[in-house]
């Protein structure tokens, strides 16, 4: 159980802090993460690496020369926010462009590839490197689907010595792409964690069993199985890494055993006893060896295998020196310090600019409707929760309700200073994604700066632009996220909820009548998604749990639907 903090909702928060005071020679604090103390020289490609909380050392004590030069954290198990993925990039960037780093969950692909649309727009060259090492979460053929686990360690310090030895951005990302290529990992459990705040674990281990192929985020395994010795564990962890070692390959690995959070080192030891004697007989040489706590779950108990089949240049980034706060490897020499007082700061949003008066009237609409969204996502954040828990971590409701609440105040603070739609429902989405966190908010981030984008500050918000922002909207989602209709998510309800939309208003309907019908679309197909498995993020591995209960989040899209149809016909 987690034991210390204050309020839960600010754990992620003050741990950050904390992290930050304790190694006040080694980092500097930005908002929402940290950069190095010492710098590295202007030119040089940046590595930002980052993630939820709840991982520790992952992802701050990476941090340092060698390795990060900076690190961005969300809340508990879930993604960091658009604007603070791009704001500590931004405090981080030395010149030579920024590679954005992550574990491959959906909430960080979101907005990690949402940052680096916006870096790129400003002229920072920023380039994605999302880690895909777990074995358990897909097969070979599906490479790209499979979750970042314990071989963030591995890829991020190889990519994190080719910054440092003065590769351009370029051969950084070749380097670090080939590197995750060849990660692989597999992880078992004996107990599940508890979030800060909660009585009981997300999930549970039957006595006496270990569930294996778990997820770092409370994803119980794939399966359970009666617990077994040490030499047969290291056997059962092994098995899956070693089917997949390339043909022809030389055999000189780099293998981290990693603790989840709550297992003892003398227990790694004793495993590491097993795999070691049993990688030398499979002809395998390990090249320095990490037994430790590296990416962690909480309070998890369980460990991790990973292995990197090296290649020369592989192998010499591995063993190049480093000095981050958790992770020393060999000789660095020292940098040059910046004071405290000189750290950059994330550059403050821009004032509000006053929209035309139709504007004005329409953005004020627009707050008063989300308003309403953050009144009903509360009242149905228990509900949510229970549909979401059927194969996720059942925290939907609550970032749905979050993400409301904040989107609805953000709203009506630009409203009340004037602003136009486009930035009403613009800022409104930031907010929304800020405080969800996680991948629903990261969706709803997106999609409603997408469909704020496709408004404006100085003309009246037709029927017929409203229906191009919800074309927007979308676009923006299948674009960031990834999914599509049949993967059973919000997609299922959000593209019948726009192809309806733009119909009834292509046709001649009034707004409030066109969004009712939209909104029957949604409503339908989101019931019908019971029927849908998984083919995306955190629920996929455990699809048969899915079957007969609809998704979390196209039910959600659909009550919103619903509700703003009410709040147009009342208006």
């Amino acid at each position: 159980m987690t034991r210390l903090f204050d309020d839960p909702e600010e754990f992620a928060a003050t741990a950050l802090a904390g992290f930050c005071a304790a190694n006040r020679d080694r980092v500097r604090p930005v908002p929402h993460g940290a950069l190095r103390a010492a710098p590295g020289p202007r030119g040089k490609v940046a590595l930002l690496v980052g993630g939820g909380s709840g991982h520790y050392p992952a992802f701050l004590g990476y941090v340092g020369a060698g390795l990060a030069d900076a690190a961005v954290a969300g809340d508990v198990f879930a993604s960091p926010s658009t604007s603070a993925v791009a704001g500590v990039a931004r405090a981080a960037h030395r010149g030579g462009g920024v590679i954005l780093g992550f574990g491959n969950y959906a909430g960080d692909v979101l907005n990690f590839g949402a940052a680096a649309e916006r870096l790129r727009a400003e002229g920072i060259d920023a380039r994605i490197l999302a880690v895909t090492d777990d074995v358990a979460s897909a097969g070979p053929a599906e490479r790209a689907k499979r979750r970042g686990v314990a071989g963030d360690l591995l890829v991020f310090k190889i990519a994190g010595a080719a910054a440092e030895a003065g590769l351009d951005i370029d051969a950084v990302e070749a380097v670090a792409q080939r590197a995750n290529a060849a990660a692989v990992s597999f992880g078992v459990a004996f107990d599940g964690c508890t979030l800060p705040g909660q009585a009981a674990p997300l999930f549970r281990v039957a006595e006496g069993g270990v569930a294996l192929g778990l997820g770092i985020h409370g994803e119980p395994g794939i399966r359970e199985e009666p617990m077994k010795p040490a030499a047969e564990l290291a056997r059962m962890l092994l098995a899956p890494l070693l089917a997949e070692r390339p043909q022809g390959h030389a055999g000189r690995v780099a293998v981290v055993l990693n603790g989840l959070g709550c297992t003892k080192y003398e227990e790694l030891f004793v495993l590491w006893h097993h795999i070691s004697r049993q990688l030398q007989a499979e002809g395998l040489e390990v090249v320095d060896p990490e037994v430790g706590e590296f990416v962690t779950s909480l309070d998890m108990a369980g460990c991790s295998l990973s292995i990197l089949w090296l290649d020369e240049e592989l192998e010499a980034f591995w063993r190049a020196p480093a000095d981050a706060p958790a992770f020393r490897k060999g000789n660095v020499a020292p940098g040059e310090a910046v004071a405290e007082d000189a750290a950059p700061q994330v550059a403050p949003a821009p004032g509000i600019a006053p929209g035309s008066a139709e504007s004005q009237k329409a953005g004020a609409c627009i707050a008063g409707l989300l308003g309403r969204l953050a009144q009903a996502l509360a009242e149905a954040e228990e509900m949510l929760g229970q549909i979401d828990a059927q194969a996720g971590d059942g925290d939907h409701g609550q970032g749905m309700a979050r993400g409301s609440k904040a989107a609805a105040a953000a709203a009506a603070e630009a409203a009340q200073a004037g602003a136009g739609a486009a930035t009403v429902l613009g800022l409104a989405g930031d907010a929304w994604a800020d405080r969800a966190g996680g991948t629903s908010g990261a969706l709803w981030g997106v999609a409603l700066r997408g469909w704020g984008a496709a408004l404006t500050d100085a003309e009246p918000a037709s029927a017929a632009r409203i229906a191009e922002g919800a074309q927007a909207g979308l676009d923006a989602v299948l674009r960031l996220g990834g999914a599509r209709p049949g993967d059973k998510t919000l997609v299922d309800a959000f593209l019948p909820f726009v192809q309806t939309l733009r119909a009834a208003v292509d046709a001649g309907a009034p707004l409030a009548d066109a969004w009712q019908r939209a909104a029957d679309s949604a409503t339908q197909a989101a019931d019908a998604t019971a029927q849908l498995l998984p083919k995306l993020g955190r629920a996929r591995p455990l699809a048969e749990r899915s079957l007969g209960h609809p998704d979390a989040g196209a039910i959600s899209l659909a009550l919103c639907a619903r509700v703003v149809a009410e709040g147009l016909r009342e208006a």
